[in-house]
């Protein structure tokens, strides 16, 4: 990121990674300084600037939210990124996890099933300068097949089963985080081959179809 996007939020940004990440046990520095690097006040509507850096979700457009900063590092702190990944979001949602996400690795492919989410989502981090994002508006459930295999791949909606083509579209040792269930939602940490792995509980908006 640039620069100047490093505005008089930069010392709430690292009060947030402070107290709401690092001392709940994350410490890969990549990726808490891609924490402290994007404003996340970009990503919520005005009526919710300053609860910006607050440690919760937050509602945004279209009954969905902007996930707890601590959840959405818990996710990516699982997939133990280093750097050379070409990474699918399903779920681009504000786009505040796409920001994270480009900050981190070589590529991003982002799918939000909302067109008007896609659309601000773009927007803001167009504004951002990002040029390692690519936009899709379509069903998460169908993945992005025309540039699989991903070494990642992180949704940020809650299916009652993990979708197939998400599987399928990892690379060798690829690795899938996922929120699963109804009422009862658990992370899941795939890795392709291997049997999935059950991780803390959470609270996402259910994943839709088209």
């Amino acid at each position: 990121m640039k620069k100047s996007h490093r505005s008089e939020t930069s010392q709430q940004r690292k009060q947030m990674v402070d107290s709401q990440i690092r001392k709940r046990g994350i410490t890969d520095t990549r990726l808490l300084s891609a924490f402290e690097a994007v404003p996340r006040h970009y990503f919520v509507p005005p009526r919710y600037m300053k609860e910006a850096y607050a440690d919760k979700p937050l509602p945004i457009a279209m009954h969905q939210t902007i996930s707890q900063p601590f959840i959405v590092a818990y996710m990516l702190d699982c997939l133990q990124l280093s750097g050379n990944e070409k990474i699918l979001e399903i779920g681009t949602g504000s786009g505040y996890q796409t920001a994270i996400l480009a900050e981190l690795v070589t590529s991003v492919y982002t799918v939000e099933i909302i067109p008007q989410l896609a659309g601000a989502a773009r927007m803001s981090l167009e504004r951002l300068q990002y040029s390692n994002i690519n936009f899709r508006v379509g069903d998460g459930h169908n993945g992005w097949p025309e540039f699989a295999p991903y070494d990642c791949v992180v949704v940020s909606a809650a299916p009652e089963e993990i979708p197939s083509a998400l599987v399928s579209q990892l690379s060798d040792h690829g690795r899938l985080i996922i929120p699963v269930g109804d009422n009862d939602q658990y992370l899941m940490l795939i890795e392709k081959g291997k049997k999935a792995v059950k991780h803390i509980p959470v609270r996402f908006v259910p994943m839709t179809s088209e």
